[in-house]
């Protein structure tokens, strides 16, 4: 048995980075990866996911050279294969950068394996046992394939698969509405497949409000994206060469013939085949690893980070999850997850920033509310670059006249919504942001403006 300061099980995006706090410390660290170093965001998730967006986007803005006075001489002309090497290099050199960061390490060791626990201390991986007083797990998740039926009878597509394909489907059906199956729909429409997008909800990204759900189904329907919710039974059969999804929806039962199906409809923790019974350590319903504010496990000495546990599904909440562990215990602070501002974005084009409360969540609280909304055709920004689809809003309590919440659906939102985030993040009230001088002509500049307009709201329409 190998002894070691410190165990990380998986090198995704919490794991490398404390790695490499602990090695600053002089502490010796073994990490262990049975796959790919840099989890899923540099390898199936968002650095391959954002460049395929931004092929879409420069794909869907050549198109529409005649609106801002070129032209393109004959049909626009899409190289799957080039768009496919152009992601695969990102990834690749992700994954080399991570590899090579974390080999550079003098107190790190890299150890390629699946790894078990044998008890609350020691792990098994390629044919040995180590052992640490510290052991950290950061194992990530992967795509739920559901049981339905005729599923396994066809051949179905999860993101891993899909940002590898290098040909364009002649018709794209994908089953779940929600961030990451309408990213793909709307890149590969924009790629030029016949796209269908099939949801079991009555509506597409049913946690948010149902004017921002509203907003982006007539977002990607406008680009020739065939919607279809309310898909109470969904079900796959061969016809030749095609896949028939069956769809029985209240208002269209008509199957739907597609040439590649992507399964979209949630992500499960990679904690089933971890021995985590024999370590002691408690799971949830779902499988997520049960942690406490600190993100502690239910056994001492062993912590668990990123997806894994259930507290965040994002890169983002993965990377601050080793901050907040790091920071307890090396920097002697006190941090806790339940601190943490709600933030994240949907990837299509225009993107949705979104921070804290819904409106939904604001009027549940039964307190006091401010309200203001604006389109996104009263913003010059948006006008001057001819991308005027959305709008942004904004909800706070009218008695500590703190922002709850904001939701950016615009041109650069995803980073104009940063300005809100950190005004939430540094409990200021909303005059501070009010009388920011925000630079001309952004987006971010409207904020301001938007606050101005802030009423006294019930929660009506």
């Amino acid at each position: 048995m190998r002894s070691f300061d410190a165990i990380i099980i998986g090198a995704g995006q919490a794991g490398p980075a404390l790695a490499g706090r602990l090695n600053d410390v002089g502490l010796s660290v073994a990490i262990i990866e049975r796959h790919h170093v840099g989890g899923t965001c540099v390898n199936t998730g968002c650095r391959p996911t954002k460049t395929l967006v931004a092929s879409a986007y420069a794909v869907h803005t050549a198109r529409r050279g005649t609106e801002y006075g070129f032209n393109v001489d004959g049909p626009i002309a899409v190289d799957m294969k080039a768009v496919a090497a152009r992601a695969d290099k990102i990834i690749r050199d992700g994954r080399a950068g991570n590899e090579n960061w974390l080999t550079g390490m003098a107190n790190v060791e890299i150890i390629r394996g699946h790894a078990r626990f044998e008890a609350p201390n020691i792990v098994a991986v390629a044919g040995e046992r180590l052992t640490a007083p510290r052991i950290f797990i950061n194992v990530g998740a992967r795509a739920v394939v559901p049981d339905m039926p005729g599923i396994d009878e066809v051949p179905i597509l999860t993101n891993t698969d899909i940002v590898a394909l290098d040909s364009l489907p002649r018709h794209l059906v994908v089953i779940g509405g929600s961030y990451i199956g309408l990213e793909f729909a709307q890149m590969y429409r924009r790629f030029g497949a016949a796209v269908t997008v099939v949801e079991r909800m009555d509506r597409l990204i049913a946690r948010e409000d149902r004017d921002v759900s509203d907003a982006i189904r007539q977002i990607l329907e406008a680009e020739g994206i065939t919607v279809r919710t309310g898909a109470d039974c969904i079900g796959f059969a061969r016809r030749g060469e095609d896949i028939e999804v069956r769809v029985e929806c209240a208002a269209d039962a008509r199957p739907v013939l597609a040439s590649h199906v992507l399964m979209a409809v949630g992500r499960r923790p990679n904690t089933d085949d971890l021995g985590l019974e024999a370590a002691g350590i408690a799971v949830d319903g779902r499988g997520y690893i049960a942690v406490d504010d600190r993100l502690q496990t239910s056994v001492p000495g062993i912590w668990a980070l990123g997806d894994c546990n259930g507290r965040g599904a994002f890169t983002h909440t993965a990377y601050n999850d080793f901050e907040i562990v790091a920071a307890n215990l090396l920097d002697r602070e006190e941090r806790r997850v339940s601190r943490r501002l709600p933030g994240y974005a949907l990837y299509i084009d225009p993107p949705l920033g979104r921070v804290g409360m819904t409106d939904a969540q604001a009027i549940a609280t039964g307190r006091p509310l401010l309200h203001a909304k604006r389109a996104m055709t009263r913003v010059g920004r948006a006008v001057e670059k001819g991308e005027t689809l959305g709008f942004m809003k904004v909800v706070a309590d009218a008695g500590t006249r703190r922002i709850l919440g904001a939701a950016i659906l615009g041109t650069g939102g995803d980073e104009a919504i940063h300005g809100v985030l950190d005004m939430m993040n540094a409990d200021q009230p909303i005059e501070q942001l009010r009388w920011a001088v925000p630079i001309h002509p952004t987006v971010s500049e409207l904020i301001p403006t938007l606050l101005l307009d802030l009423q006294p709201w019930s929660g009506e329409a």
